[in-house]
């Protein structure tokens, strides 16, 4: 059996399996490449050269295994491998934090922030960062910028200490524990851009999500009967952190229909990404002031 074999042979065993992605993989396919290659030690893109590779017998009965475990726990990959990938960008990750997947990564990365921004930004505010990838990703799009990432878990700050001293930001990336703007003290601000990736999910969806999310840390995902618990007080209050011509770059999922019926005077603009472009907004200082929230 050769390593390309392996895999189809894999994407077939979890596609039959009924076990759900969304984790860092959209589909059985690439899901079986990545565990076929991360169970044998390869680089997550060795498939494409080493496709043709012969599999041994002791080789093939540890993928089996790896991929038995994945459909009989219905763990996220990620939390098999103990890593995840964000925009080529490693993360550690375990089930103290949920795994990284933001969408408000895609206008950071991509640039269209920058276009939003007078400056790079002198300080920035990552709410709700988990396992800190949002700020490490920050810190290394904007090199002269320090951050302030915080979490009410402690257990997802564990992990995203981790990750900034992987990536070396320790300097620049500071971690504290707290709910919301409530973790914030006295001379923090002012902030140029706050992102924030809250739990968002309603509960209607809470209720019918399937086990590999359910196997996530509900206090990342779980918003409240419309999911804009945390949202409410979030816009209330994030105007007087920001700077004069500061930003507030919000993720909010399938959460549209409510968000405008709760904040109808609020002028957001909606950022694309690649689930749509009602699931990232961006307000400004000015925006939420003239909006009523924060005023």
């Amino acid at each position: 059996m050769t390593l390309a074999e392996l895999v189809g042979q894999m994407a077939a065993r979890l596609h039959a399996a009924g076990v759900a992605f969304g984790h860092g993989t959209g589909n059985a396919y690439d899901e079986a490449a990545w565990l076929v290659q991360w169970r044998l030690g390869l680089a997550l893109d060795a498939l494409a050269e080493q496709g043709e590779r012969p599999i041994t017998a002791a080789d093939e009965a540890a993928v089996r295994a790896c991929v038995a475990e994945r459909i009989a726990t219905r763990r996220p990959a990620a939390y098999l491998t103990g890593e995840a990938w964000l925009h080529g960008v490693p993360f550690c990750v375990d089930e103290r934090t949920i795994v990284p997947r933001s969408l408000v990564a895609e206008p950071l990365v991509d640039g269209t922030l920058d276009a939003w921004l007078v400056r790079e930004p002198a300080r920035a505010l990552d709410l709700c960062t988990g396992n800190g990838s949002l700020a490490v990703l920050a810190a290394q799009h904007w090199p002269q910028a320090a951050l302030l990432a915080t979490d009410l878990s402690g257990d997802a700050l564990a992990v995203a200490e981790r990750n900034v001293a992987r990536h070396g930001l320790a300097a620049r990336i500071v971690l504290r524990r707290g709910d919301g703007l409530g973790a914030l003290a006295r001379g923090d601000g002012p902030f140029d851009v706050v992102l924030c990736n809250p739990p968002y999910v309603d509960a209607a969806a809470m209720a019918a999500l399937p086990p590999e999310y359910r196997a996530e840390p509900a206090l990342a995902l779980a918003g409240g009967s419309d999911g804009l618990d945390f949202v409410r007080p979030l816009l209330a209050g994030v105007a007087a952190w920001l700077a004069p011509q500061g930003l507030l770059v919000l993720e909010i999922g399938h959460q549209r229909a409510a968000f405008d019926a709760a904040f109808a005077r609020l002028e957001p603009v909606w950022l694309p990404t690649s689930a749509g472009d009602d699931s990232v907004l961006l307000l400004t200082r000015d925006a939420l002031a003239a909006g009523g929230a924060g005023a």
